[in-house]
């Protein structure tokens, strides 16, 4: 006889977000360095060294992708990825606030401020996969967030 088994069903589910936020996170921390550009229009302008930051933060998108994907870095990596999501927030802000960016990636106002909550399911699924057990709504929310996050992301 068949037997459902929920646990087993969301610990495959969250294998498969982890495998596509690491991949994801790779993806992304390449772009920094094949087109500098798009990323450098976001940085705020008070900010000093721009292109270098801009690569920092590419480096350590792919090092926090690469490292969820290995069981045995998944936590360092996953915290990493939280670190960072909270350190370019400022960089959401700038987007949100200044209509140069905004003019230079071709998007209003409005897409901005559509982009800057999406921060926050990033750092709850990066709090997800960084360890094995979580309380119930953890993986609840984390479950949730993750489709409507990933296909917003594809469409920008």
């Amino acid at each position: 006889m068949w037997k459902f088994n929920f646990y087993s069903l969301i610990e495959n589910y969250k294998l498969i977000t982890i495998y596509v936020m690491g991949f994801m996170y790779i993806f992304i921390g390449i772009r920094h360095f094949i087109d500098p550009q798009y990323f450098l229009h976001i940085v705020p302008p008070q900010l000093p060294f721009k292109l270098f930051l801009v690569y920092i933060s590419g480096l350590i998108e792919i090092i926090g992708g690469a490292a969820i994907l290995n069981p045995k870095t998944r936590r360092k990596g996953a915290l990493l990825l939280v670190f960072l999501l909270l350190v370019v927030f400022p960089a959401n802000i700038y987007l949100y606030v200044s209509e140069v960016p905004q003019n230079l990636l071709g998007i209003t106002k409005t897409d901005a401020l559509i982009r800057m909550p999406f921060q926050i399911p990033l750092i709850i699924l990066a709090y997800w996969h960084s360890k094995k057990n979580h309380p119930a709504w953890v993986v609840y929310i984390s479950s949730i967030v993750f489709i409507p996050t990933i296909v917003y992301f594809l469409t920008i």
